[in-house]
């Protein structure tokens, strides 16, 4: 089966390149020897990272390798991640949301089926971003989303044609290779209690929130003798957000950064050795899950939360407008203190999570192979 694949892919973003990885991995698992093509903006970077084709994915260039892989495969998979939404300035065909349909056109128009791939929708609140979604996501032939909040969403907005199936974010159908390169690169002990803490920026709430974290990190570190670890997920600007952190903190000089070098699959295998994650990167807060890793989350946007509640973590997490200082650092040492009840609690969620993030690859096999469209 020759199979292209369309995302956030070769732009650095940690998230977004181990949903890569998990895809892959997952489709070369249960598949039988896919030829896989990516979309990416670092092509050569990604074609060596996974052993696949890969293929610029902007419109300045690359349009004809694009159109030429596109005629040539017999799916599109668009996505995962939150690629639906027009949160970021959306022009008449500048943006995420453009983007994404009109790949999503330009394979039907070369007779390609397409699938959006464990996918979380919206928010999309533009009028044009509605008339795109409804003109546009009903051309799918198949929809797997990776909550129910995303598929209600869909079927607001008008995307209603599409078979549309509630999974989970195929992250949690992660392959991990061991490597301790991220946690080496630290000159630790060994007897330290990590904290691995994933900030990022977030218009109008980051100073207020960053203010909060560097007085619970503070706290943290007098009441409980914890080191904490900054973890960039999407380097530059997660690596500038915990230096903010630090500028706040009175003992900055406890804590550390890592690296912005490292894989997806280093970063897994540091937060799998921490004791907590702190954090508003989801995919920090999935990989703390996998790892069954106690977890508090500071929920931006409706997916985070939605993951939380899925984990069982949402009654220790909050939405990023709305805490107190003094309730994250009382979550914070809850989930510390009581590392094994809450560890005990989250593991059947986790492998529900699981099961479903490998039903996306399951759904589509039915779908495409098995006698299916």
């Amino acid at each position: 089966m020759k199979i292209v694949l369309s995302g956030f892919y070769g732009l650095g973003n940690t998230g977004d390149e181990a949903i890569l990885k998990a895809i892959i991995d997952n489709l070369r698992a249960e598949l039988d020897n896919p030829e896989i093509t990516v979309f990416s903006l670092s092509p050569e970077q990604t074609a060596s990272d996974h052993s696949v084709s890969s293929v610029y994915r902007g419109w300045r260039h690359g349009n004809k390798e694009k159109i030429k892989a596109l005629r040539k495969a017999d799916l599109l998979i668009s996505g995962g991640g939150g690629l639906l939404q027009d949160t970021y300035p959306t022009k008449f065909l500048f943006g995420p949301l453009p983007y994404y349909l009109l790949i999503v056109l330009l394979a039907k128009l070369c007779g390609t089926k397409v699938m959006f791939f464990s996918q979380g929708i919206g928010p999309v609140t533009s009028n044009w971003g509605k008339t795109l979604m409804k003109g546009l996501a009903n051309k799918a032939d198949f929809v797997t989303v990776r909550d129910e909040y995303s598929k209600t969403y869909l079927e607001n907005l008008g995307v209603t044609k599409p078979e549309t199936v509630v999974t989970a974010d195929i992250v949690f159908a992660f392959k991990s290779d061991e490597d301790t390169s991220a946690y080496d690169s630290l000159s630790l002990t060994g007897d330290e209690r990590l904290v691995a803490v994933a900030p990022r920026p977030w218009f109008e709430h980051e100073d207020a929130y960053i203010a909060k974290l560097a007085w619970t990190l503070d706290e943290l570190i007098e009441q409980r003798k914890v080191t904490p670890v900054f973890v960039p997920m999407e380097p530059p600007y997660d690596t500038n957000v915990s230096k903010k952190v630090q500028a706040l903190m009175k003992h900055a000089d406890q804590t550390k950064i890592l690296g912005e070098h490292f894989t997806p699959n280093q970063f897994y295998n540091f937060i799998e050795q921490t004791d907590l994650t702190i954090a508003l990167r989801l995919h920090a807060l999935i990989f703390a899950a996998l790892s069954n890793v106690p977890h508090v989350g500071l929920s931006y946007d409706r997916k985070v939360e939605s993951f939380l509640k899925r984990s069982g973590m949402w009654k220790h997490s909050f939405e990023l407008g709305s805490f107190t200082k003094e309730d994250l650092l009382e979550q914070a040492i809850y989930a510390l203190d009581n590392r094994d009840a809450v560890k005990q609690m989250m593991a059947p969620n986790v492998e529900v999570l699981r099961s479903e993030a490998i039903r996306n690859v399951d759904l589509l096999r039915e779908q495409f192979l098995n006698g299916g469209r």
